[in-house]
């Protein structure tokens, strides 16, 4: 019995250090390269002239690019650590990555802790350490329901017996029916943590931990009528707090007009489609970009992309969202063939995640939508961000590593 449990771990031991998918490592590592040269590229007159009062560049060019190559290097060490974790323990995880990241959120509020950028509170500082808990909160739902779901199908069981004597008893069948109770534990989870992302007005996280959620519980089967009730209650709350909020409202209004306010809220959207429309098809050549020079703020940041679009043109831009789009094709290419359906809905919450990141940022900065403040993926300046993007890949590099193995239920 105990040569048999042995050899049993053994060959558990093998499927948790078989190999990686190549092509997705690759996809991931080409990206990151060339959101590294694109930082070197679109922050050297910023990081120069020393422009953020709230970071002393000390007129050193490289200062933005060096930190994010450090970070960058960190995180791939990261991901190839994460990658030979057997991804079963992301199971048990889950529960305390969720948890750990609603009380890093609410140490926003701590004064000592908190820090605040841009006008909001969104920031947590501990040590030399500046970062959103709020990413850490996106793969903390994704975690926790592709753990919980994955085992929707064998927990159902028979039917719950209600005392049907009473009102309450008669009212929770009836929603044990529809299936209502069974969303109860993802109601409250998702609950508190947009709860407290609600108390630091971040509006874009938000959306993407609703994305992440609703992701996973789609590849998990809830029936869609559930969607389409959440959408008749989600919809009008959003637009009831962006019409009733100034600065959402103004927001709305610069995306419609952004020559009504073209010196203040409009002048960074404006500049953008500049860098755009300088490009053209070709692009004036990696590193000459004009606009970078104070022209478009945060160049570097949320509207790198534009950045993109003025140095390597059209061309060059599209060649970069194919990457990104190979990039998620890849992903739930992989998320079918996963071994467990937890491992299926782990990439598909990972997955989508980054693919509407990158959606929300490129339309925002070619003026398909109205401002998000949701950055580019592998791109945009942002050392923690980067590390929890590339440490995401390493779970799904980690799934990978069991692909070849027979399905597990």
């Amino acid at each position: 019995m105990a040569r048999k449990a042995k050899r049993d771990m053994t060959i558990e031991q093998k499927l948790a250090h078989g190999p990686i998918d190549l092509p997705f490592l690759a996809l991931v590592m080409i990206l990151t390269a060339v959101g590294l040269i694109m930082v070197l590229s679109a922050s050297f007159a910023s990081a120069m002239y020393n422009m953020d009062a709230a970071v002393d560049t000390e007129g050193d060019p490289m200062y933005y690019f060096n930190r994010q190559f450090v970070f960058a290097a960190m995180g791939v060490a990261a991901m190839f650590l994460i990658s030979k974790i057997d991804y079963q323990h992301f199971r048990w995880m889950s529960v305390f990555v969720l948890a750990g990241s609603v009380v890093l959120m609410l140490l926003v509020f701590v004064p000592y802790f908190g820090r605040s950028g841009g006008g909001a509170l969104r920031w947590v500082k501990i040590g030399p350490i500046r970062f959103q808990p709020s990413e850490i909160a996106k793969v903390g739902v994704i975690m926790f329901f592709a753990a919980r779901l994955s085992k929707r199908n064998t927990q159902l069981g028979p039917p719950k017996k209600w005392n049907r004597r009473t009102f309450m008893g008669r009212m929770c069948e009836r929603l044990d029916n529809i299936g209502f109770l069974e969303l109860v534990p993802y109601i409250i989870a998702l609950g508190v943590v947009l709860g407290v992302i609600a108390l630091q007005k971040h509006m874009s996280a938000m959306i993407l931990v609703i994305v992440g959620a609703a992701s996973v519980l789609f590849a998990a089967g809830i029936s869609l009528g559930w969607f389409g009730a959440a959408a008749a209650v989600v919809i009008p709350a959003l637009v009831f707090i962006i019409t009733q909020t100034d600065y959402m409202s103004a927001r709305i209004q610069i995306w419609r007009d952004p020559l009504s306010d073209l010196q203040h809220g409009g002048y960074q959207p404006w500049q953008g489609r500049i860098a755009i429309g300088s490009g053209g098809l070709l692009g004036v050549g990696l590193g000459n970009s004009r606009q970078k020079y104070l022209f478009l703020p945060e160049e570097h940041n949320d509207y790198i992309f534009a950045i993109v679009c003025e140095e390597l043109g059209l061309v060059g831009a599209c060649v970069i969202i194919a990457l990104f789009a190979l990039l998620i094709i890849r992903g739930y290419w992989l998320a079918i063939h996963a071994r467990d359906r937890f491992g299926t809905l782990l990439i598909v919450g990972i997955i989508s995640l980054t693919g509407m990141q990158v959606f929300f940022n490129i339309g925002v900065v070619t003026g398909f939508l109205p401002p998000t403040g949701i950055s580019l993926p592998f791109f945009s300046y942002g050392g923690t961000a980067l590390m929890i993007q590339l440490a995401e890949m390493g779970m799904v590099l980690s799934v990978t590593r069991q692909i070849a193995a027979p399905k597990a239920d």
